[in-house]
């Protein structure tokens, strides 16, 4: 078939999209339109079902789980109203019963959510070119029927065996397909009892079905058996039998009476071994993990149910383990995913050979597997296993040219010790390997109820924290930033404060790290932004001095690729100056990708936004970096001036960045300045800049709105009494 034939009959062919998900059956209908498919949607199983009435339709592609009409339940009405589609279901129920439950409704084929754009492609190829066979072969049938050569060549050429039995259950008659079935030919059957052929196991159940005296509805219909077949059987593996699917019914004619006689069965066995594999690939797919091979999750509950069922009877114990591979995501970042799932499957297959043959390793899901341990006696027998992992993951793996070393966290679990149910099992063992990574990782933990009690707590605060900004528990406060010479503030710092209901005022310390880990400091941070933007117009509009207001950006905030976009169409949607609104940065967020992170502060800059670097010297203090970044401010991390002025050695590192944000034509802003001396200090050195408690303590937007009033009222007054000297 030429590509012009090919896309002319794609453009034929209509496709029905069913789906109650809307972006999901968008996609799909784009997908296939692009192919060059025609293509119709339904929202739901009774819309699918009306355009099915009124409409020809070559393929359906369906989802299961939709109110109303169920994807189960169309296919029954497709069934019972003899609808003339196939049906590819797409769903994202796992569960093997409702795969298999689609098939014997007749589906055609069955993709799991998520799909790839290629397989399924590939499938609706497959659906439509059994279609069109289908449709060839249907007006072949009607062909071949006007006559009885063309019957007994339908007969012959069918891939079904037909077979004919006399009363006594001997063959009579059998087509060709006898042949790729068994492996047989015809002369091998013709006058042998049909018991010949049965799977010995089977004989005794089938007396009935041969020898089916009924007719009609009544008749034998779908059973499923299994027969022998002969080694010359080329077609199949190398098991000693075929699953197949029987019709029979009897067959009569008149004696010279007019009287009804039997004279035998005729039957129809259809080979099924592929509908077979394509079920157990169905429990395989629905059961393990497709990248690792491992048992899933459900798999995984299964086993756990049954081995803590044995140790009930047995009084054993059982131990769970939660294994997390430590820092997956800097391979994924740095070679990428293909890499980082070769690196699982290694890791996969490093891991099964640490276990015993009766202990379950499955994949949870990203780079977190969990492994059973069943009849053990002691906590020992599983540190041991842990201990052994960990040995073994000393050893290098070598993933496309690159060595990579990998380690992971260990929880430990054991039942019924630890709990004694499958859920809080596994939880608690995730909680143990949550406090082996904040041993140093690479390690493994047994959990002890003191962890649970610090996990219950963060999962308190977790909640608290998911609720904050709904019952609007947050405040921002400013710090003032003060030029040193004129006493006049130049800037103002914007502080998070959490009121929490039960703890009170909380500084950012206690819950940032924790916002950051949940990824609730995107909505946080943008809280922020726009209730600064909003006292910046409240200050604007009432006359108050208008400063340059900094604020902190996470790290989570500025690696999102719109990260720019977004801050400045903020700044437009409330009509500020960018020259207003500063942001601060520390440099472990710089360091995370540079790169990407230089791009959006340019952008930034571009447009008048300035730029400071937090916390300078705790960390990489690079100078090579300090010149390709479009920084304009640093401040100094108050560590250094804590010491003043009797640390000298403190007094040298501030001199020396003071030094060089000169050299560089940066800003410096010295923070945490609480004294008076601490202050002489800074003027001996040349720094013109500071934040502190000497100055003022971080206020309300009221109170700073005040002081900057008075602020500059009072410096006006300065100026003009130094004039009239």
């Amino acid at each position: 078939m030429t590509h012009e034939q090919a896309q002319k009959i794609s453009h034929e062919v209509q496709i029905l999209v069913v789906d109650d998900e809307p972006l999901m059956l968008t996609s799909l209908s784009r997908l296939l339109s692009g192919a060059g498919y025609q293509v119709q949607t339904a929202r739901n199983g009774t819309e699918a079902v009306r355009h099915l009435e009124t409409s020809p339709c070559d393929l359906v592609l369906l989802d299961l789980m939709m109110p109303g009409l169920t994807g189960h339940e169309v296919m029954d009405r497709i069934q019972a109203k003899k609808i003339d589609t196939l049906v590819i279901v797409v769903s994202g129920d796992v569960s093997i019963e409702s795969a298999i439950s689609a098939i014997r409704r007749g589906a055609y084929d069955f993709v799991r959510k998520p799909y790839e754009p290629d397989e399924i492609l590939k499938r609706v190829q497959n659906a439509l070119a059994s279609r069109r066979l289908e449709v060839e072969n249907r007006g072949m049938a009607k062909r071949l029927r006007r006559s009885e050569q063309w019957h007994r060549y339908l007969v012959n050429s069918s891939l079904d065996l037909i077979y004919s039995l006399d009363t006594e259950g001997r063959f009579t008659f059998v087509n060709n397909a006898v042949g790729h079935i068994l492996g047989l030919t015809k002369q091998d059957l013709l006058g042998k009892h049909y018991s010949a052929i049965v799977h010995d196991e089977d004989v005794l159940g089938v007396a009935q079905l041969f020898n089916e005296r009924r007719t009609g509805e009544r008749s034998i219909r779908g059973v499923e058996l299994r027969l022998k077949r002969t080694n010359n059987s080329q077609l199949h593996s190398l098991k000693r039998f075929v699953p197949v699917e029987l019709n029979a019914m009897g067959m009569y004619d008149n004696d010279g009476a007019g009287q009804r006689r039997f004279v035998g069965t005729y039957g129809v066995v259809r080979d099924i071994a592929d509908r077979k594999r394509a079920e157990e690939t169905i429990v395989y797919q629905a059961y393990h993990d497709l990248l690792t091979g491992l048992p899933n999750r459900a798999l995984f509950q299964d086993r756990l149910a049954q081995a803590m069922t044995q140790v009930k009877r047995n009084i054993t114990r059982l131990a769970v383990m939660f294994i997390d591979l430590d820092k997956f995501k800097f391979v994924n970042d740095s070679l990428g995913h293909v890499a980082g799932d070769k690196l699982l499957q290694a890791l996969a297959s490093r891991l099964r050979s640490c276990l015993r043959e009766v202990d379950t390793l499955a994949r949870m899901g990203g780079d977190e597997f969990v492994l059973l341990l069943p009849n053990i006696n002691e906590s020992s027998d599983a540190t041991l296993i842990a201990e052994k992992i960990l040995l073994a993951l000393q050893q290098k793996f070598v993933i496309d040219d690159h060595e990579l070393f990998a380690s992971v966290s260990i929880g430990i679990a054991l039942y019924p010790d630890d709990a004694n149910t499958s859920g809080n099992l596994i939880k608690r063992a995730d909680i143990a390997m949550y406090h082996a990574k904040n041993q140093g990782r690479n390690n493994y933990q047994l959990f002890n109820y003191t962890m649970d009690a610090q996990e219950s707590g963060r999962l308190t605060l977790v909640r608290d924290l998911r609720n904050a900004l709904e019952h609007n528990e947050f405040e921002v406060l400013y710090h003032p930033q003060v030029d040193i010479p004129s006493g006049q503030i130049v800037g103002l710092e914007a502080l998070l404060r959490w009121n929490h209901p039960t703890h009170g005022l909380l500084s950012p310390a206690s819950f940032i790290h924790l916002a950051e880990e949940t990824g609730i400091i995107s909505p946080i941070g943008e809280w922020v932004l726009r209730t600064v933007c909003g006292h910046a117009i409240e200050w604007r509009d009432a006359g108050h001095p208008l400063v340059r207001i900094a604020v902190n950006i996470s790290p989570q905030q500025i690696q999102k690729p719109d990260f720019a976009d977004k801050f400045l169409g903020l700044l437009g949607e409330y009509q500020i100056d960018p020259a207003l609104i500063g942001i601060e940065i520390t440099e472990s967020t710089i360091m995370k990708d540079v790169e990407n992170t230089a791009l959006k502060l340019r952008k930034l800059r571009d447009k008048g936004v300035e730029i400071a670097l937090d916390d300078f010297g705790t960390g990489y203090s690079s100078l090579s970096y300090l010149n390709k970044l479009p920084i304009h401010t640093l401040k100094v991390d108050q560590s250094f001036i804590c010491g003043l002025p009797h640390n000298t050695g403190h007094l040298s590192i501030v001199n020396a960045i003071a030094t060089m944000a000169r050299g560089l034509l940066l800003r410096l802003v010295i923070e945490g300045v609480e004294t008076e001396a601490q202050l002489d200090s800074l003027v001996s050195i040349g720094c013109n800049e500071y934040q502190g408690f000497l100055f003022a303590q971080p206020l309300p937007p009221e109170k700073a709105a005040e002081l900057l009033q008075r602020n500059h009222a009072e410096r006006r007054i300065e100026v003009k009494v130094a004039a009239q000297a």
